[in-house]
């Protein structure tokens, strides 16, 4: 009964992110009235539309480039940030509510198991109001003021929004990484080509297609700290991707956790803390450990005056950081490697049985075959598509850097204060660039109406996208949506559409495993049998994995 409940509730917060947070209602009724805004101005000019997908406020602005990007830049005190944010994107918020909410009603249409979730984040969320700093909860009060007015009967708006920033948090913690396998690294003097240090990431948090459409790169400056840049959607003021205007860049990557009892400070709120308040890797440690977080994390840091990356590594019950020695290259999938948690029972069983030690491995292997390290040669490890050593393992194993499902690829080059952010789809469209010394520092010189990017410097998309390949691999991703609804309700399905599953991806062992699962369900158990032996001859993506592939042969064996 217990398994059922975790797998319920893993489905149900994963598969919709953000949403399952939005239903946490039922908090403390004085939340909002216990924040004193009094010392803030409370209202902004109106918000003005230059056209369908231009708006300003003042000299503040969102705008969508031609690559699909929307473009964000506030400034003003933690009110006004939230409001002019609230104001400007609230079309993109909107849209974002809407789709969790569909989510929801499709993944769990019980209207009895929807409350009984209600009540179980509402009491999981309690304290989390008393772990977000007094100047986060005045920029979640003005974003909350243009959240959509349609599910106030799910939860006040305020609460709604505060508890959107621990989606990545308990979204890992419910579901053990299926869905945030992330990779980072960087390489710094003799690994790069001018010997500065550059950094690249794919965030591959996957709540959906739909969820991944309105990417935002957004580029604050607050009254107080330093002006930053992060790559976020509607609704968000936590950094998951971001640098600062002192050449200090900020990533997430989840680690492995305990299912938490209660909920702490979002991990997005930590990391954006650093960037607003932090200019080297000493004091992003400080202010890592002056916060407790409810799930572990890996906080990757670059540091433009420290000229090199550094991990941060933070858990509920431990803190560590690491950094490399005699090395000029630094790398982390999803498993801490610091001393602090060299002991750690559950990080050595995620680094055997996950494919986080195989992504290091092939992060490793591409960085030695790659003499001197730039932001194209970044951008191509990042879309790497393939094994080690090479090996074909199917398009979408998560083994893969690519795993074809990354919200978003980013490459960051403190030194120079240049950031290059991936276009649609995944981290294979166009990366396009932004110098932060031009957006920061010379703001006077930009206009609404026109890019902020550094155009002549961006990263052409992917030819991959122009391939019979690519066009193969997106209807294996609908055939296979199709094949595994029919498996969950007992339907029928041609055994052709099997087939053609197999030979749209021939590589993956996925599209094999479900031709199995099938056909052992019907009772076809010898087709099963040699469906389930030829998946065994692919790259499983986990230990867990191939232990079922195999308990399904020897179930059919023994019969």
């Amino acid at each position: 009964m217990i398994k059922k409940i975790k797998q319920f509730l893993a489905q149900a917060v994963i598969s919709i992110g953000i949403l399952t947070l939005v239903l946490s209602c039922g908090v403390s009724k004085s939340l909002k009235e216990n924040l004193d805004v009094s010392q803030y101005r409370t209202q902004i000019p109106e918000r003005v539309q230059l056209n369908d997908t231009t708006f300003t406020i003042s000299d503040n602005f969102l705008r969508k480039n031609k690559q699909g990007l929307w473009e964000l830049y506030v400034s003003g005190n933690p009110l006004e940030l939230g409001l002019k944010t609230g104001s400007l994107t609230q079309e993109l918020f909107n849209e974002q509510e809407d789709i969790f909410i569909k989510k929801i009603d499709e993944l769990v249409p019980s209207k009895g198991y929807q409350k009984l979730l209600r009540k179980f984040l509402a009491w999981f969320n309690r304290k989390m109001y008393l772990n977000i700093d007094e100047q986060f909860k005045a920029e979640l009060l003005g974003v909350s003021k243009y959240a959509s007015p349609h599910y106030d009967y799910v939860a006040k708006p305020y609460q709604r929004v505060m508890y959107f920033h621990g989606a990545h948090d308990i979204g890992h913690a419910l579901q053990d990484l299926a869905l945030v396998g992330c990779s980072s690294f960087a390489a710094w003097g003799n690994q790069t080509d001018d010997g500065k240090l550059v950094i690249g990431r794919n965030f591959d948090f996957y709540a959906g297609d739909d969820f991944a459409k309105n990417k935002i790169v957004a580029f604050v400056a607050p009254d107080k700290g330093h002006a930053f840049m992060s790559v976020t959607w509607g609704g968000m003021i936590g950094v998951v991707s971001g640098m600062n205007d002192q050449g200090l860049s900020v990533t997430i990557n989840a680690g492995k956790s305990q299912f938490p009892l209660i909920a702490k400070t979002p991990v997005s709120l930590v990391t954006r803390e650093i960037l607003q308040y932090a200019a080297t890797i000493e004091e992003a440690i400080a202010i890592a450990k002056k916060r407790e977080v409810f799930v572990s994390e890996s906080i990757f840091v670059g540091s433009a005056k420290d000229k090199k990356a550094a991990i941060i590594e933070v858990s509920p019950q431990n803190f560590g950081v690491y950094e490399v020695e005699n090395s000029n290259q630094l790398i982390c999938a999803n498993h801490f490697q610091s001393a602090a948690y060299m002991e750690d029972k559950k990080n050595q069983k995620h680094i055997l049985e996950s494919h986080s030690q195989y992504r290091y491995e092939r992060m490793e292997e591409l960085l030695k075959e790659t003499s001197k390290v730039d932001p194209k040669a970044v951008v191509g490890i990042l879309r790497n598509k393939e094994g080690l050593d090479d090996k074909k393992i199917g398009y979408g194993n998560e083994k893969a850097l690519n795993q074809l499902l990354a919200h978003h690829g980013i490459v960051f080059k403190p030194e120079d204060l240049m950031v290059w952010v991936s276009s649609n789809p995944y981290q294979m469209g166009e990366f396009v660039a932004y110098d932060l010394k031009k957006i920061f520092k010379d703001k006077d010189s930009i206009e609404p109406t026109n890019t902020i990017a550094t155009n002549n410097a961006n990263i052409s998309a992917d030819p991959f996208l122009d391939t019979d390949t690519y066009k193969d691999y997106e209807r294996y991703r609908a055939l296979r949506n199709e094949i595994e609804a029919a498996i969950n309700h007992e339907l029928a399905i041609e055994q052709a559409k099997l087939q053609q599953l197999i030979a749209l991806n021939p590589n993956f062992w996925e599209g094999y495993y479900l031709a199995g699962v099938y056909n052992y369900e019907k009772g076809y158990e010898a087709l099963a049998r040699s469906y389930f032996l030829a998946a065994e001859k692919k790259e499983i993506t986990t230990v867990p994995d191939r232990e079922s592939v195999a308990r399904y042969i020897r179930k059919i064996n023994r019969r």
